[in-house]
């Protein structure tokens, strides 16, 4: 980032969409500006500093996940999240955790290829456009001296009158005056080479590679097209923009980018947490965290676009730890680990500021959806309470699963006006405390039916 946020201004950002969890904010905050500051420290102390890890504690739909996603998207890092569950020991069917590193290597290539293409768009608009005007106006022209050319009608025109026309062209190009007309152009065909490899999981990477390189060996091949002006154009704009963009220098900055910003959230690191072995190979708990050590700890990950060092990327690990603790995981990854944080379970105050305040707010939503339809939702104050008190009594009863609880009710509750909102166009609707008790009556009192759809 070119201007650094300080750890204050983190959680205000934060604030705007995440409801509660002051400590945990302040610790993401806090591991965030450390990952400027390590820039900022002499170069001989600056490979000596690892990146603080964190682990998240606390029950579902508390807003784990989205931290971690808002906290990337406010340091414009390379940010991956993975199920700690989809992996599987070295050596058996099943993701490795390499492929995470593998995974956020290419998140970070087309992030940085991204930001060229959206650099060099002017340049090749420009050129896109003098390559249309080629195709419009055909011309054979020597610079220096005026030369005679045969238009398609067989005239001869002088070069200075085709340089008229071509500006003539170029104004009637600009204005749309053409969009209408058809042109034929040369495209890349895209068409791969049909090779499937029939194997278990973990093999997709070799299935690209085989791919990647067959098509590399293989002579380009293009076809030719015949498109409207729009189009042709915007053909012609992606195929400058590729051979304007410099490859090699956006996959060193998005390999420096990982090594150096990177952040990969691991979900439901608690379902890997215990060490009772059950007889048999423990493939996809211990074993993954025997495997999943060194890649914390820091080690050097081979990727299609080279090596990537895994020293300063910073994990952020989350879990509910509902049947386990974070002792349970081995002593190792616990101290790889050093900031715990403890989110704290949603209050009935908590879901009035998450259906109200946050910039995505739910009844922003759903007011912006059915705006769509011509219909005014309004929302009374006394209503939202009412929402937020039955989505806190269901949590309390039933499985807590947090802020998630709100869109199933919200869904339930709306249900009917979005069923019928295309003939209630027009119309302003008011959801008041009645109409949501009502709606809602059989499902809260009945607790065996509220398990089913609440």
């Amino acid at each position: 980032m070119e201007k650094p946020l300080t750890p204050a201004e983190i959680v205000r950002e934060l604030d705007k969409y995440i409801v509660g969890q002051k400590e945990a904010k302040r610790m993401v905050a806090i591991a965030l500006r450390n990952r400027w500051r390590r820039q900022q420290v002499p170069e001989h102390l600056r490979d000596e500093i690892a990146p603080k890890n964190i682990i998240m504690i606390g029950p579902t739909g508390v807003g784990k996940t989205e931290i971690a996603r808002r906290l990337a998207r406010l340091a414009q890092s390379p940010f991956l999240k993975v199920e700690a569950t989809k992996f599987t020991e070295v050596g058996y069917v099943g993701r490795d955790v390499e492929s995470m590193i593998r995974d956020l290597t290419d998140i970070a290539v087309n992030m940085v290829r991204a930001e060229e293409l959206d650099r060099v768009k002017r340049r090749a608009e420009e050129i896109a456009e003098e390559r249309l005007l080629d195709i419009l106006l055909p011309q054979s022209r020597r610079r220096g001296k005026p030369s005679l050319v045969h238009s398609e009608g067989g005239e001869a025109i002088e070069v200075q009158q085709i340089d008229a026309t071509r500006e003539k062209l170029r104004k009637l190009l600009r204005e749309g005056a053409l969009d209408e007309r058809y042109v034929e152009i040369d495209v890349p065909d895209k068409s791969s080479p049909m090779i499937e490899i029939f194997a278990g999981a973990g093999l997709e990477e070799l299935d690209y590679s085989l791919r990647e390189m067959l098509s590399s060996m293989l002579p380009k091949k293009t076809r030719r097209r015949k498109v409207k002006i729009p189009e042709a154009r915007q053909i012609l704009i992606e195929e400058e923009s590729q051979r304007l963009v410099d490859m090699d220098k956006v996959i060193k900055t998005a390999i420096e980018r990982v090594e150096h910003s990177g952040i990969i959230f691991i979900d439901e690191i608690d379902k890997i947490a215990g060490r009772e072995s059950t007889g048999g190979p423990d493939v996809s708990r211990e074993g993954v965290q025997r495997d999943l050590l060194p890649i914390v700890e820091g080690s050097t990950v081979m990727t299609k676009y080279g090596m990537v060092k895994t020293d300063h990327i910073l994990f952020i690990a989350s879990g509910a730890f509902h049947m386990s603790k974070p002792s349970d995981l081995i002593p190792e990854l616990q101290g790889r680990f050093p900031i715990r944080v403890e989110l704290k379970p949603l209050t009935k105050e908590d879901f009035v500021r998450i259906l109200t305040e946050p910039e995505n707010a739910l009844i922003t939503q759903y007011k912006a959806l059915l705006a769509t339809e011509g219909v005014d939702l309004v929302f009374e104050e006394e209503a939202i309470e009412e929402i937020a008190e039955i989505a806190f009594e269901v949590n309390t009863r039933t499985e807590n699963i947090g802020a998630r609880r709100l869109h199933t009710i919200m869904e339930k509750l709306l249900s009917d006006v979005s069923f019928n909102a295309p003939e209630l166009q027009g119309q302003t609707l008011r959801i008041t405390k009645q109409y949501v008790r009502e709606t809602l009556k059989d499902i809260v009192e009945d607790q065996d039916l509220s398990r089913y759809i609440l």
